[in-house]
């Protein structure tokens, strides 16, 4: 069996790098955390006078409440008046006092993204000329702190609720229906709901705090959790409550009318409908996750969404039901043990979990790398190698305890362990015997005592007393013995020892994958840093005078598409320095074969001008000594080739000089 599914995960492995190439290849631009792509006025700048109003733009739509925007001046008060409003798309401004003095003020923001996620920063402006400022200029810390800690060890916990309810509900439905009888396997999958009510309700009092205030004292703050239940993140906590109502009734009759039912066309039609009625049960409980978090938001969210939920529900079908296997194992009594064929189901089920966990990881990659670089420049990329590499190790474990699987179920190895088991029942039987005899006689000795004794009287509630107390003796034994046989198996320690190192590697990865869950995508982090770049070269052009152009260019070949931008300081009459940057459209530095650059002046017939250029480093070219001989309205034109046979000259016009 181990021989015929291993070509089945070789080729299941390369076609997954296939299709991770490819679509990594071919990423479009997308976001989930939110990040600030622009801000009026923009880092650093030096502004003439005082603005009227400080605007920021995202990357998504935003979630604010009346102090997520603040402007605070070198002295650190206040001076924006009224709420922030969402002036167009995902532009927010709020409006400054007038007749602000010079000197640096300090733009704070703290907002909610999209997809659930707080998110603060700031940047400084001038008004005249910098100063001193008693503004710290870091901005609150969006989600830190204590409450930030106890948030996200509210998930974790969340998360692990739901692996061991769903996988442990899933174990002994598909896997091994004796084990709804089972005490140990009935206490981890209540165990399991209680975790994740107790988790969903944490989670909803510290939510207010998380994303406001940050502070302790809030938690219990009526208010912040009114405005809580009012989100969408507060909605999806509600609906995981509600569904957990539902779920509370598929436990107690998995574990209860289940289990008095006798096999038969009943207890079928029962498992049928326990089985239809817990997958929507459990899809429900995931999505309440996908509906609230990256998910919901940026490229695709149609599709995210039911790929998060299929994701979430193979992870609950692999780990809980390891959770529940690893239980089965160690803690089931020596009359009901796991038989091997459960074992066999489990490993086909697991299986099965692991392939639509590669299918749904692939796409989940994709859609928030949506490049190669990203894999080691963002900590998103970084964290997503280790739960690779971790799901790596995992897997290889499993195939060891697939192997020890295997020999349990192998008719060889099973007809060597029925003989064995034949000669151990002969000398247990013979044992049985022996001590029976001994408790006859002790039996015997003690009513000749009792007779002798009492004369007689009060032998028979002595002697049933004593039949008690050596039925529950040998009970015990047998107990004993059974436990012993059953543990000395070779084949059957050995997948105890494999699963039981499975489930602590499972233990770490749901920590990376929680850690994933709050961390910033690859895409929206490159493209923040993007943005970052280019509102900086904004910022110093309009502190120094020099120029920034930036025109989008489409050479109409494969992967032709780009934006170049010319910084041209001081931009006057004389000697100046040029600099261009091309980029890809998700902001990344895009490396042509070829840029070249020309200045006319239409007016009084100059030009064009050409500049050459050279090559500085990927995505940059600068020129020294641009010569601009007269001031005026002078046409920049750019000429980018993507390939042999594909370019575009694109132009704007600026005031030079």
């Amino acid at each position: 069996m181990t021989r015929t599914i291993a070509p089945r995960l070789r080729i299941l492995l390369l076609l997954c790098l296939a299709v991770t190439g490819a679509l990594l290849a071919g990423a479009g631009p997308a976001s989930a955390h939110a990040a600030l792509t622009g801000s009026d006025p923009a880092q650093g700048v030096v502004a003439d006078k005082a603005p009227t109003q400080v605007s920021l733009t995202f990357s998504e739509k935003v979630a604010m409440s009346d102090d997520s925007l603040r402007v605070l001046d070198p002295k650190g008060k206040p001076v924006q008046t009224g709420s922030p409003a969402n002036v167009s798309g995902t532009t927010y401004a709020v409006k400054l006092k007038s007749g602000l003095a010079k000197g640096t003020y300090t733009v704070t923001y703290q907002v909610v993204s999209a997809d659930s996620h707080p998110v603060a920063g700031a940047y400084t402006f001038s008004v005249g000329a910098p100063s001193q400022t008693v503004v710290s200029g870091t901005g609150p810390v969006a989600g830190g702190g204590v409450v930030g800690g106890l948030y996200a060890f509210g998930r974790y916990v969340s998360y692990a609720g739901f692996i061991v309810l769903a996988g442990g509900a899933a174990f002994v439905l598909a896997c091994w229906q004796r084990g709804a009888g089972v005490r140990a396997l009935q206490r981890l999958v209540v165990g399991g709901w209680i975790t994740l009510t107790a988790a969903t309700l944490w989670l909803l009092l510290l939510r207010g705090s998380y994303t406001s205030s940050g502070k302790v004292a809030d938690v219990f703050d009526l208010d912040l959790l009114g405005q809580v239940l009012q989100t969408k993140t507060g909605a999806a906590l509600v609906s995981r409550l509600l569904l957990l109502a539902a779920a509370a009734l598929f436990v107690a009759v998995l574990f209860g009318a289940y289990t008095r039912r006798e096999e038969g066309t009943e207890k079928r039609d029962l498992t049928f409908g326990l089985a239809v009625g817990g997958v929507v049960v459990a899809a429900g409980l995931a999505a309440s996750w996908a509906m609230a978090e990256h998910a919901s938001t940026g490229l695709e969210p149609g599709l995210a969404m039911p790929v998060d939920v299929l994701h979430l529900l193979a992870v609950a079908g692999w780990l809980g039901g390891l959770a529940a296997l690893l239980v089965a194992l160690y803690r089931a009594p020596a009359d009901t043990p796991v038989e091997a064929a459960a074992v066999q189901r489990f490993s086909r089920l697991a299986f099965g979990c692991v392939v639509a966990l590669v299918v749904t990881g692939v796409y989940q990659s994709w859609r928030q790398l949506g490049s190669w670089s990203a894999f080691t420049e963002t900590r998103y990329g970084q964290l997503l190698l280790v739960k690779i590499g971790l799901v790596a190790v995992l897997v290889g474990i499993a195939a060891v305890s697939r192997r020890w699987t295997t020999r349990l179920t192998d008719p060889v190895v099973r007809a060597g362990k029925a003989k064995k088991a034949q000669v151990r029942a002969a000398q247990a039987r013979t044992e049985k015997e022996k001590e029976r005899e001994r408790e006859k006689e002790q039996v015997t000795a003690s009513k000749a005592t009792g007779r002798g004794a009492a004369g007689g009287k009060g032998t028979g509630t002595g002697d049933s007393q004593r039949a008690a107390q050596l039925a529950r003796q040998r009970a015990a034994v047998d107990a004993a013995r059974q436990k012993r046989l059953r543990d000395g198996d070779p084949n059957r320690f050995g997948l105890r020892r494999s699963v039981l190192a499975e489930a602590g590697v499972a233990v770490v990865l749901l920590a990376v994958t929680t850690a994933l869950t709050q961390t910033e995508p690859g895409r929206t982090e490159q493209e923040a840093k993007a943005a970052g770049a280019a509102q900086s070269r904004s910022g110093t052009s309009a502190s120094s005078g020099a120029l920034t152009l930036d025109m989008p260019f489409d050479t109409g070949g494969t992967d032709g598409k780009g934006v170049v931008s010319i910084d041209l300081d001081p931009a006057r009459v004389g000697g100046n320095e040029m600099h261009v940057y091309v980029q890809r459209p998700n902001g990344r530095a895009f490396d042509v074969p070829e840029v070249k650059v020309s200045l006319t002046q239409e007016a009084k017939k100059i030009g064009p001008l050409p500049v050459d250029p050279d090559h500085i480093t990927t995505g940059h070219w600068s020129a020294s000594g641009v010569q601009i001989p007269v001031a005026g309205d002078w046409k920049v034109a750019v000429t980018v080739r993507t390939s042999d046979i594909d370019q575009v000259t694109v132009s704007k016009n600026a005031q030079i000089g």
